[in-house]
């Protein structure tokens, strides 16, 4: 078996695929790589975030049924960047509200972190020198 270790792709499933598109276009700079009625397929990086109209969750979870946003955090992704005081200043900017952060955290990093429209949770990081 070949390792699994080459991550393609994160489907995140949203409450309003337009809001979301939205979002992610102004907050990541992201351009659509694919989209249709349903979903909306941009690029972070190597990784493509596929925003799926959580209506269409179903047919990729079942038997499991997903979660309503409303159950709170699940997962938390990270994006490296230079200086997360710049980029929290860039966020609000952007009309996005801070969960919390920037805090310096105790295992090397400043952090700070935020969500999108239908509650998936984000977090900017950079290192902090020794």
């Amino acid at each position: 078996m070949k390792s699994l270790n080459n991550l393609e792709c994160v489907t995140l499933f949203v409450d309003d695929l337009a809001r979301a598109r939205t979002f992610y276009e102004a907050v990541f700079d992201a351009k659509p790589i694919y989209s249709d009625a349903v979903c909306s397929v941009i690029g972070l990086g190597g990784v493509m975030v596929n925003l799926l109209q959580e209506t269409e969750a179903l047919q990729l979870v079942q038997p499991l049924v997903p979660a309503a946003s409303s159950a709170g955090p699940r997962m938390l992704m990270t994006i490296r960047v230079s200086d997360v005081d710049d980029a929290c200043v860039r966020l609000r900017q952007s009309g996005v509200d801070l969960v919390n952060g920037p805090i310096d955290r105790p295992w090397g990093r400043r952090t700070a972190a935020f969500s999108d429209p239908s509650g998936h949770m984000w977090e900017i990081a950079q290192e902090i020198p020794s």
